[in-house]
């Protein structure tokens, strides 16, 4: 992995352990030579990820919709700034850029990003390993409804297990280095096939 893409909050919620994991991932990416693709602010979580890059002389690519200029403010120390029209533009120029994504603790832009990105590997679209730095167990009650997704017969096991999951940066990048995507077969059934 040459780069990966992390989704995060543009503020830094109340635990101060969010901004410090953030951080500390960034850091952990540059000392591992992975360049960090996000989404170009310099504000809360995603101005710590990538100030944790740049703090150990990593490669930050963001890439910031020219309407969220004024409200997401621009981060001006990165390696490039990218600026598209729409949020759209941005996954997708997002995805291109990167060979797995990370979701660190966020609102619904981190969920909608990190979902569809997962959505399209599931559809075999990509086969980028998708992680989430669980961070003080963020995001356990997630966790727990999409246990709910499996057993309720909406989703597959194997796509569940598609979410790389840790509390560890240098566990959860380990675990994406070492991921192999699932095969994508016929994926709809009609009637008892």
């Amino acid at each position: 992995m040459k780069r990966i893409t992390v989704f995060c909050g543009s503020s830094f919620g109340n635990e101060k352990n969010h901004e410090v994991q953030a951080i500390l991932l960034g850091q952990v990416m540059a000392k591992k030579n992975i360049d960090l693709v996000y989404g170009g602010a310099k504000v809360g979580l995603m101005g710590a990820v990538a100030d944790g890059v740049l703090s150990e002389n990593g490669k930050v690519f963001g890439v910031l919709p020219r309407f969220l200029m004024s409200k997401e403010v621009a981060h001006d120390n990165l390696t490039e700034l990218i600026i598209v029209e729409s949020m759209h533009e941005r996954k997708t120029r997002m995805n291109e850029l990167s060979d797995g994504v990370i979701a660190l603790p966020g609102g619904f832009g981190t969920l909608e990003e990190f979902f569809e990105m997962l959505t399209w590997g599931q559809l075999g679209l990509h086969k980028k390993p998708i992680g989430i730095l669980n961070v003080d167990g963020f995001y356990d009650l997630l966790l727990q409804f999409i246990q709910k997704m499996v057993d309720s017969g909406f989703l597959k096991e194997i796509n569940q297990k598609m979410i790389l999951v840790s509390d560890n940066a240098e566990d959860l990048l380990s675990k994406m280095e070492n991921y192999t995507a699932p095969e994508v077969g016929k994926w709809i059934k009609k009637g008892n096939e």
